[in-house]
């Protein structure tokens, strides 16, 4: 080992891969795939399940501490809740699919000081489609406070 001046042995310079290595691709899934997977899971569930119940329903071919970590993320973020079950947790989902969309687009919108020109922004860049709904669901609010826009909204597994 090299000695630096304070006379301690330095580290050795980490390897580098070799090209073969570098050239092979990856196992890791994509940043937030495995998340939606255990949201699916938990979407698709009847109850609130235990890490070990989500593994089974994925197909078992992640480790129970994966799952668990995975878990415990969604919670941290909010888009899972969970209660006790024995020693451990049961998680279901806080919101239905549609719900956890919208408090996606609301964090975005939040990380933007000047919210009137992202809105504007957003709203120039919608399809023709996804404008006549907007316009419909701010008519529908009429007079009425604006928390109550989401009377309009169609239930998970309701029409379009």
């Amino acid at each position: 080992m090299a000695e630096e001046q304070s006379g301690r042995p330095s580290e050795q310079p980490l390897e580098r891969p070799s090209e073969r290595q570098v050239d092979q691709p990856s196992d890791r899934r994509p940043a937030g795939e495995l998340e939606a997977s255990v949201l699916a899971a938990l979407w698709a569930a009847d109850a609130p399940l235990t890490p070990g119940a989500v593994q089974l329903a994925l197909g078992g071919g992640l480790a129970r501490t994966t799952v668990t970590t995975i878990l415990t993320r969604l919670h941290a973020k909010g888009a899972a809740t969970r209660t006790r079950a024995g020693r451990g947790f049961a998680y279901e989902p806080a919101q239905d699919r549609h719900g956890l969309t919208a408090r996606r687009m609301h964090a975005e919108l939040d990380k933007d000081a000047d919210r009137h020109t992202v809105l504007a922004r957003f709203v120039s860049e919608l399809n023709t489609e996804d404008e006549q709904v907007l316009r419909e669901l701010l008519g529908s609010v009429g007079d009425a406070e604006f928390g109550h826009i989401s009377e309009g909204v169609p239930e998970e597994g309701g029409g379009s």
